[in-house]
């Protein structure tokens, strides 16, 4: 909480897409008043948006910080667009005794150097969370990963302990990997589940209704995971060493060969990383185009 502010700080965000929304929603949920929500005026589908949003968190949508009350400006735009958003707000405004965070999960709170050297204390802040459009997930449990300067952390860790999420310390050189893992999580996990709709529609199963057959071992899966871990949540063919199996799935996929690559791939970690039978013979297997 910023010195003088008894009800925590009033706030900016920058950008109203899914993250921005979601977050302003929450911080409002949390008792913190939206001032502002930024972004480019004008007709377009972002800016209806913008004002629907606005709307929701009882807000005003602008196109710059002057004239606003904003003690914490929150940068929620694409990573390209930190840096530049960051310079297009930095003049006509004090940004003395402000904080800036943004919410990237790969870059640093370097981006916001510009305002930093005006003044501000900066900060990243990031949740592991996704976030698409028409999903308001609760941020409640949520891990956000933050750095940057200590005032700017402190108020940090106040926003995200009273949005119910559990504040952890990044180091800057850790951000590229921190977000390689939380893209793993989910990013590549529905490209995982995309080339599983595409392998059923091989066995003859439409995409909804591989999607619906799906749910229940991928649920269990993940049930598994959180009780047992991966090494003892982990089934199949390989945990039992089947290599005639395995050569069997290499076989049928040979009409997919995108999710044949993704087969070995995964099938190449598991080895790697979970326990498996008979790992030779299944990394000749792998190799092998038989």
């Amino acid at each position: 909480m910023l010195p003088g502010m008894a009800k925590g700080p009033r706030i900016a965000i920058i950008g109203a897409g899914n993250l921005g929304s979601a977050l302003a929603v929450a911080l409002r949920q949390a008792g913190y008043q939206i001032e502002v929500i930024v972004t480019r005026l004008g007709k377009s589908k972002r800016n209806l948006r913008a004002r629907d949003l606005a709307t929701e968190v009882g807000a005003r949508v602008v196109d710059s910080l002057q004239g606003a009350d904003a003690d914490l400006v929150w940068f929620c735009v694409p990573d390209a667009e930190i840096r530049k958003a960051a310079l297009v707000l930095a003049d006509g405004v004090d940004w003395k005794d402000r904080v800036a965070s943004h919410a990237s999960g790969a870059l640093s709170s370097r981006e916001l150097d510009v305002l930093r050297k005006r003044g501000a204390s900066v900060a990243s802040v990031h949740p592991m969370m996704t976030f698409v459009r028409g999903s308001r997930p609760r941020l409640t449990g949520v891990s956000f990963a933050i750095e940057g300067d200590a005032r700017a952390v402190r108020v940090a860790r106040d926003v995200v302990t009273a949005l119910g999420g559990i504040p952890h310390s990044i180091r800057q050189q850790d951000k590229a990997a921190y977000h390689a893992w939380g893209t793993f999580a989910s990013p590549l996990l529905t490209a995982l589940l995309a080339t599983t709709e595409r392998v059923a529609h091989g066995a003859g199963v439409s995409r909804a209704a591989a999607k619906k057959r799906m749910l229940p071992i991928l649920l269990q899966t993940l049930a598994n995971y959180a009780e047992f871990g991966a090494a003892n949540g982990f089934s199949g063919p390989i945990v039992r060493g089947d290599v005639e199996t395995v050569k069997k799935h290499l076989r049928g996929l040979r009409e997919v060969p995108a999710a044949r690559r993704v087969y070995v791939a995964l099938a190449d970690a598991a080895l790697q990383y979970l326990p498996a039978k008979n790992q030779q013979q299944l990394r000749r297997a792998l190799r092998s185009d038989g």
